[in-house]
């Protein structure tokens, strides 16, 4: 079968590679061509077979997005519910007391899987790290959307357990752990072999409070003898840091360094307190140095913590400190470019400056930081030889208009609303903004009656037995009947 080239001519903006500095630039009215063999040409006019042509006078052109760091399982089902609430005593973290009580049941993951990756294509993101419980339909979903996946299925020995909203505990079941782990492995080797190329596994201790230091080095272990990612959540809330402080004196990056487990093949999810952050005892400032010499990267997820009052002490300084860092959503609104927003204007506050992070690092992190933490040097960018991931974005939206510098318009401005179409290996899994392979609209209309039951359940996990209302009271009071 014949590889179709698909051209875009004279595309008012290109977001391109320039190989000579290693940076994205600007070019005007280009052409930019590609099949599914990959990106074939940016620039001047393209000479070569066109069997596509699309007209580019009112389109950005920019690479496809990267994702290092999300969760398909329960959130779409969260929305709603516990945006204005948290335990006072785990500095006012939702995490462990409410968000835990959210859990999907087996009708509802493909739903949440589905919403999860039409509103992640629809905000310009081609690639994505999915950490999740594996249900049947896990990995078929994601090479149906189209899009590049990294899954991995998540595996700890412990369990959260909150008492009388003042205390973290936890619970371990080893034997459990042990049991997640090896059906994670299975899992991880099945997904690297998926036929359509697109799709890996990535090792993933799901917390580095819920597994044991055994654990967690041998599952390292077994993903670098697999020459695989790997993934941890570490230093992403004060209970963890404290947690780890009575355990054994470290935070996160020591404790892993320690382990021998930092290195560029390694994602932290999150990172948040390091010992230079203002709400720690340390008052050091050695973390970042572990990080940026191992090569180990962070996935930054601003929103949802800055949901609960907390903030990474900043992108600017980790960037500056040599530390490579990516952009995932973690949870919903699974809008990449308003997590992009929300980075710069989260590091500009914890950074005191205007200066302390601009767009063009913050897209920087979103393409190149992604590509860098996966070990990809063929996609967050646009040149020749580079996968054919791309995104064009309408100038012609109001919301893009008037355009001088239409990164700045997208990232501060638009958002996904001017994101016309979206490709991966040059096929469209966005068209006209509608998301091509998924039944996005239906997986919509199943969530309604999917958080219904979520939250009868959710009640009957609450340990204090309190009803929905009393655990997360709605905005507004209803109004008294006349």
């Amino acid at each position: 079968m014949t590889d179709t080239t698909t051209v875009i001519r004279n595309a008012a903006w290109v977001v391109a590679w320039e190989e000579t500095t290693s940076q994205h630039v600007y070019r005007r009215d280009a052409d930019v061509a590609f099949s599914a063999s990959g990106i074939l040409h940016v620039g001047e006019r393209y000479e070569g077979r066109a069997d596509h042509e699309i007209p580019g006078a009112s389109l950005l052109v920019i690479p496809g997005l990267v994702n290092v760091h999300c969760h398909s399982g329960d959130e779409p089902i969260a929305k709603g519910l516990f945006e204005d609430t948290g335990t006072a005593a785990l500095w006012g973290n939702a995490l462990y007391e409410y968000s835990a009580l959210v859990d999907s049941d087996a009708d509802a993951k493909v739903a949440c899987q589905t919403i999860m990756l039409g509103d992640l294509m629809r905000s310009g993101v081609t690639t994505l790290l999915d950490i999740a419980s594996p249900h049947d339909k896990w990995l078929d979903l994601a090479a149906e959307s189209g899009l590049r996946a990294y899954l991995a299925p998540g595996f700890r020995e412990a369990e959260w357990r909150v008492v009388d909203s003042h205390r973290l505990d936890f619970e371990w079941n080893k034997a459990k752990g042990r049991e997640r782990y090896a059906e994670a492995l299975a899992f991880v080797d099945r997904a690297r072999a998926h036929p359509s190329g697109r799709i890996d596994g990535v090792v993933a201790p799901s917390q580095i409070e819920t597994c044991s230091e055994t654990l967690i080095q041998e599952a390292v272990g077994e993903a670098r003898q697999r020459g695989m990612r790997i993934t941890i959540h570490a230093a992403q809330t004060m209970a963890e840091h404290e947690e780890l402080l009575r355990r054994s004196g470290e935070t996160a990056p020591a404790l892993l360094e320690r382990l021998g487990v930092l290195g560029p093949d390694l994602i932290l999810g999150h990172s948040i307190f390091l010992d230079h952050h203002s709400w720690t005892r340390q008052r050091t400032m050695d973390d970042l140095g572990r990080l940026a010499v191992s090569g180990t990267s962070v996935a930054h997820c601003p929103v949802t913590f800055a949901r609960s009052g907390m903030i990474l002490e900043s992108l600017g300084a980790y960037r500056r400190a040599g530390v490579n860092v990516g952009i995932g959503t973690d949870s919903y609104p699974f809008n990449m470019l308003e997590e992009m927003r929300e980075a710069v204007i989260c590091s500009r506050i914890s950074g005191r400056s205007v200066f302390d992070l601009d767009t063009a690092g913050i897209f920087s992190a979103a393409t190149i930081g992604g590509a860098k933490a996966l070990g990809r040097t063929d996609i967050g960018r646009l040149a020749p030889c580079a996968k054919a991931d791309l995104v064009l974005v309408d100038l012609a939206h109001p919301a893009m208009q008037p355009v001088h510098d239409p990164l700045r318009n997208l990232l501060h401005c638009a958002a996904e609303r001017a994101i016309r179409d979206v490709f991966v290996d040059g096929r469209a899994v966005v068209k006209d903004r509608q998301v091509v392979h998924l039944d996005y609209t239906g997986a919509g209309r199943e969530l309604q009656d999917a958080q219904k039951r979520a939250i009868r359940q959710a009640e009957k996990n609450d340990t204090r037995g309190r009803s929905l209302e009393s655990l997360a009271p709605r905005s507004l009071r209803f109004a008294a009947r006349v």
